[in-house]
Order: C-alpha cells, then structure tokens, then sequence
C-alpha cells in the first residue's frame, strides 16, 4: 500500500515516464526470457546434432567392368598434356539432386542401380578403373594401366548435414563439404613402378530430402571434357539400366595417342621429378577445420551484355571480348579490391582438341588442354578501371594464344615473360568451362539441383559453369576466407548495380 500512496503523490509527468520506464523494462525482461529459450533450444539442437555422427558409412565395395565384358589388361601413355599434372592436387566435383527417399529405398534401389550403371560404364572407360604406373625414370613413360580384377572404390553414406543450407548460393563453410567427397585409393610400390588408384566416388543419401554423388579423379586421369563424357555415358546408362542407348547415340572415347612431342615429354618428366615417387607419395586432400567459405554468383545474360559493351566502348579496337573474359576479368577485380596483394596473376585453361593441327578427335581420352595467364599489379585492378582492365588482359592474352603462327602447343606453358616484373602475390586459377553442361547429368531423378567444383578450395580459384535454369546465364563459384568473402561480397553485388 505504501508503494501505490508513493506512487500517487508523483506528478502525472513523472508517473508517465515511470510507467514508460517499467514497460521498457518488462519488454527487456520478455526479449531476454525468450532469448534463453532460443538459445536453449538451438544448444539442445546443437548437442543432439553434436551426439550424431556427422557421416555414417553405409557400404564400401569395389565395382569392376562385368565378368563377361570384353576388357583385356590395356595400358595408356601419358603425354605431356598430362605428365604435367603429376603433382598437382586431386579434382573433386559434387552433384547433390533433390530426390526424397527413404532409407531403405536407397539401399535397396539406389545403391545396386548404381553399382550396376557404374561397371556396365567402365567397361568403355577402362582408364578410370585403372591404376597411374610412375616409373622412378626419364626412359619409361608414366601410364595408366588396367588389369584385369581392377576395380574403383565407391562408398556409400548417410549424412545428416542440412541439404537445403549445403546447396544454397550464400556463403557456406568449406569443410562441410569434404565428408561428402571421397579419397584416392592407397599408394603402394610394386616391382619398379609406383601404382596410384586414379578414381573413386561417394554417394551420400540425405534422408527424405536428396542425394549428392560426390568424384574424385587424379588429374592425369583427364580434363573436364574427359570427365564430362564418362559421366554422360554413366547417367545415360544408369537411367536406362543397359548400354544400349549409350552405344546407339553416345561416343566413345578415343584412345589413340595422337599427341606426340618427346621433347615436351622429357621436359614434364623431368619437372615433376618421377624419380622421387615412392610409396610413400600421397595425393593432396582437403580437411578442416578451415575458415574458408565458398560462395555461388549468377551473372544472367542481360549482366553479361553490359559488361561486354562497357568494355568494347571503352577499348573499341579490343579483339576479343566474350562472356568469358568478362566473367572472368570481373571476378578477378572483385577479389583484388577484397585483398591487400601487389600483383595478381589469373590463369584459365583452354581446350587443343579442336585448335591442334590436324585437329584431334573431340572424345579424344585424356588431358588435352593449355594454359593462358595474365598479369597485373593490383593497384591496376582495383582502380576506377579494374574491371575493363581485367578484362582487356585476359581477352588480349587469350586472342594471341589462339591465333599464333606457330600453333598453341608451343605456347601451352610457356609464358616468356610472364615473370619479369616479379612473383605474383595471388595466383588465381578457372575450373570448368560453360561449354560442358554438368546440370545435365540426370541418373534418372532428374537434373542435378547444384553442381559443386570442391577441389578449388585447393588454391583459390573459381569454378565457372552454365546455370542449370539457362545455358546463357554462368554460374561462378568462389572460395575465399571468411574474412575476404565478407568483403568480396558488397564489392561484387555493388560493381554490378553500376551496369544496370
């Protein structure tokens, strides 16, 4: 009662700036009643999820071509293409598909269609089933050998990682994803060779909500044109459960050796150092914990345009200007503004098959690709110009390798005087090319709903492949430190409402 006699004898100004003043607090008390309950919630979730393993290896086995399939022990020399891969890290790439199913279903359906799909294929793609043989000298070739018993690793797994937030387009933690990609086989020493397993795969069910098929393949195995045609022909067998189809309207790869330079050859032998594999050599491999985050951008096709007309204005007499050199040289000045380096080299491979002279086959099996590197200090980058400078340094780099005289081998990794102003601080490099459509890989559950290149995790680089919705439109995927994502983020979207 002496409180409510108190409270009657204020003024009717300061009983409302009391009664204001008690309501400030009670909302404070509800927000941070409802905060704990949150909180404790979301640490209830954590710990269930914590309890959980975060993968659970349902099946591992090996999968060889069918008994009666008519594979005899083949070998495939390596050229230059692909010796210089040697000591590069493994290429990992995800496909996750919206496809809810049951437990059971997918270890009694799924799991042997695959299986099934996968040795009815390798029959026609022996390589990947095969084994990399390094001899510990420059006077025997490094090959890829297959006998026969040989066989691929593919491991199936259930994940209980949130698929919706795994195949979203904003920032994710790196590290999520590498339960879902597989490891090469192990390295042993046999005779006077070293004998590397080149492919393997997981496949990893996502209750009531999808699957993903995650590869890894050593780089000698093959360029992206390679790997493109093996996964054609797998989904094209696995939707129909025969080869069938695949033999009346697919191709086979062509495994002639029709390159040939000994002199190359040696080069690349010589620089990856063969007599030092051992068994004891082990492929690269990502694990975490990391801080990097990797991240999807669309530039649609009216955002292309722009920027190519921004950089044909400003350099009229400019050779060349495509949706790839302004993809490229756009991303490429966005990450320099999100970093504090010197100079900055950008790197992106080209396809020879069709640029050789003669040409080679376009299922020519193999590595078969050059390189094209520009370079740039990062003051030049991330001025008022950076993004049509960019630009104008891949187009004309690109424009001289595809029209020298003297063909594009000689130039495939030779760089003059690429280094002359100093070593670059940032080496950024391109996975993929929008001219294979990875979002075609349908197994029979329909297109892939995200389409991941994990293995640019390796060094920074950028993924770069069409959309799924439109062919036109390219997808780019980047993989920075949280730190330089958060930054790369209002530069990217900002550069871009300057072209609208």
């Amino acid at each position: 009662m002496a409180h409510v006699e108190k409270f009657n004898n204020i003024e009717p100004k300061g009983k409302t700036m009391l009664i204001a003043e008690a309501g400030k607090r009670r909302d404070t008390y509800v927000r941070m009643v409802s905060t704990y309950y949150v909180m404790k919630s979301h640490w209830r979730k954590l710990h269930e999820m914590a309890s959980l393993p975060i993968l659970t290896v349902l099946q591992q086995c090996q999968v060889s071509p069918p008994p009666a399939a008519t594979v005899d022990d083949r070998s495939l020399p390596l050229t230059f293409f692909d010796i210089f891969w040697l000591n590069s890290p493994p290429v990992h790439h995800l496909f996750f598909y919206d496809f809810p199913l049951t437990k059971t279903h997918f270890t009694e359906t799924i799991v042997p269609s695959l299986k099934h799909s996968l040795s009815l294929t390798l029959q026609h793609f022996f390589p990947f089933v095969g084994n990399l043989i390094i001899f510990p000298t420059l006077t025997k070739k490094p090959e890829i050998r297959y006998v026969d018993g040989d066989s691929v690793a593919i491991t199936f797994a259930e994940c209980n990682l949130d698929f919706d937030g795994l195949t979203g387009n904003h920032p994710r933690d790196c590290d999520k994803f590498y339960h879902l990609i597989p490891l090469l086989g192990q390295v042993a020493k046999v005779s006077d060779y070293v004998r590397i397993p080149v492919f393997s795969i997981q496949v990893t069910f996502f209750p009531n909500r999808g699957v993903s098929i995650g590869m890894t393949n050593h780089h000698s195995l093959g360029d992206a044109s390679t790997r493109f045609c093996f996964l054609k022909a797998w989904a094209s067998i696995a939707r129909s459960g025969t080869d069938e189809s695949f033999l009346a309207n697919g191709t086979l790869p062509c495994y002639d050796r029709v390159v040939n330079n000994p002199k190359l050859d040696e080069s690349y032998l010589k620089h990856a150092k063969v007599e030092t594999f051992n068994e004891e050599y082990r492929p690269r491999s990502l694990s975490g914990p990391t801080d990097k985050v990797r991240a999807m951008f669309v530039l649609t096709r009216t955002t292309i345009n722009r920027l190519k007309k921004q950089v044909s204005t400003d350099f009229p007499t400019l050779a060349y200007v495509s949706s790839f050199t302004v993809a490229c040289g756009y991303i490429w000045s966005c990450i320099a503004k999100s970093r504090n380096d010197e100079l900055e080299l950008f790197g992106f491979a080209v396809d020879c098959r069709a640029r050789m002279d003669p040409p080679i086959p376009a299922a020519y099996f193999g590595n078969c690709i050059g390189g094209c590197m520009a370079m740039a200090k990062t003051t030049l980058l991330t001025g008022k110009d950076g993004f049509v400078t960019a630009a104008k340094l891949l187009g004309e780099n690109l424009h001289k390798l595809l029209t020298d005289k003297d063909g594009i081998v000689k130039d495939v990794w030779s760089f003059g005087d690429l280094f002359s102003n100093g070593m670059p601080t940032t080496m950024m490099g391109v996975a993929g090319t929008p001219k294979l459509k990875f979002y075609d890989m349908d197994f029979g559950w329909g297109k892939p709903r995200k389409h991941e290149t994990i293995s640019i995790d390796y060094n920074d680089s950028i993924s770069l492949s069409a959309c799924k919705e439109s062919n036109e439109d390219l997808e780019i995927g980047v993989c920075l430190s949280a730190t330089e994502m958060e930054a790369f983020l209002p530069i990217f979207h900002g550069g871009l409402e300057s072209y609208l």
